[in-house]
């Protein structure tokens, strides 16, 4: 086959790590198919050392600009391939066929804050985008549902392949001589309380006043404990500045001194807190998979999630799950981790297996099958 890979979000949050840990995944276990990855012309040095069928192509047009719904198509014609793949839900208009589309939420429908003409024109060009694909990959069972029920995608077009962790996010975590330094490291941040943990972005789904709030109550029930009298809450993730709605909730719980805010931090330093939690919380409204709580459990730590959206076929029984809409029940929920050691050793071992459940290699192999199914329909519609 010769199969063309949209890259040119290599460098992307999320996104990008997708797109990095399939292309070197896919450079491990297949040899014979020719791919050509097509990227910015800034970003070719992100794929150097791969074997001799994977073709970097520099290309500069951004997915962003309305000219590359045409310009994008037509260059890809010179590499007569038998699958196209667009990573993520920004399929062009006059999209190539056939295509592969990569479907990693539905946040920016669901939860979209644009006016109710950029919301309809955004969801008719994403339906028009994903029903002219010869298949949908989403990246868990409730994103493929969510498709399939707000765009109306036929359920035969639509494959189940979930995430995994990075790799080399394991590799630092099952580093114990890293970790000791890694947790010296921490006093920089003049970290030296115990604190409960979030980790991610600050998008309304996140659903941080509530925690915010459920951390308060919190507070308020452990004032006299020895040890957590002086728990903190760590967040870790965008600039608080431009999120009005958790600096109102810090303020009106009267928690200021008890909340810090870190924003981006880099990645051996987000190890380190993860490390270094109590517990991890994460009570997000919607998760298209969910990467953080695993990320919390190949670190350790214990975690509370939420059990609507994908979260609860993501960690499985290996997390604590709440109503994310209860503030009393998060509350609960976190007291419970933090005073019930039997329950925290148990979500501790049970994440060290959970984690095992997704693998590069799993979801690389089930990508791979999807290319060779739609190619095979190509070949059987040219015949």
């Amino acid at each position: 086959m010769r199969i063309v890979l949209d890259a040119r979000h290599i460098r992307d949050f999320g996104i990008g790590t997708y797109i990095r840990n399939l292309v070197h995944t896919l450079a491990h276990i297949e040899r014979d198919d020719e791919f050509y990855l097509i990227c910015s012309t800034t970003n070719e040095a992100d794929f150097a050392g791969l074997p001799a069928n994977f073709h970097v192509v520099p290309y500069a047009q951004s997915d962003r600009a309305i000219q590359d719904n045409a310009a994008f198509p037509l260059f890809l014609k010179r590499f007569r391939a038998q699958v196209h793949h667009i990573p993520l839900n920004r399929v062009p208009y006059w999209m190539l066929r056939p295509y592969v589309v990569t479907v990693h939420d539905m946040s920016r429908h669901l939860y979209s804050t644009d006016s109710r003409f950029h919301r309809q024109v955004s969801m008719w060009k994403s339906r028009h985008g994903l029903l002219r694909a010869s298949r949908v990959i989403a990246v868990s069972t409730a994103t493929r549902r969510d498709v399939e029920e707000v765009f109306r995608v036929p359920a035969h077009l639509l494959r189940t392949i979930p995430n995994a962790l990075d790799p080399r996010f394991l590799a630092l975590a099952a580093d114990d001589a890293g970790r000791a330094e890694r947790k010296r490291a921490l006093t920089r941040y003049q970290v030296d309380y115990p604190y409960v943990l979030y980790a991610g972005n600050i998008k309304p789904q996140k659903n941080i006043p509530r925690l915010i709030e459920a951390f308060a109550v919190l507070r308020g029930e452990l004032v006299s404990h020895p040890v957590y009298s002086d728990i903190r809450l760590i967040i870790i993730g965008d600039d608080i500045v431009q999120h009005p709605s958790v600096r109102r909730a810090v303020h009106q719980m009267r928690i200021g001194g008890a909340v810090r805010f870190l924003g981006f931090v880099p990645q051996d330093m987000l190890q380190a807190f993860y490390e270094s939690a109590e517990l991890f919380a994460f009570p997000s409204l919607y998760e298209g998979f969910g990467l953080p709580p695993l990320e919390a459990m190949a670190c350790g730590t214990p975690v509370l999630t939420s059990n609507v959206s994908s979260l609860p076929e993501v960690v499985g029984d290996a997390a604590l799950t709440v109503n994310p809409e209860n503030v009393f029940e998060i509350a609960r929920g976190l007291k419970e981790i933090l005073l019930d050691d039997a329950l925290r050793s148990s979500l501790i071992e049970k994440g060290k297996v959970r984690i095992n459940r997704f693998s590069w290699d799993q979801t690389a192999r089930e990508v791979l099958e999807t290319y060779r199914d739609v190619a095979a329909l190509g070949a059987a519609a040219g015949r």
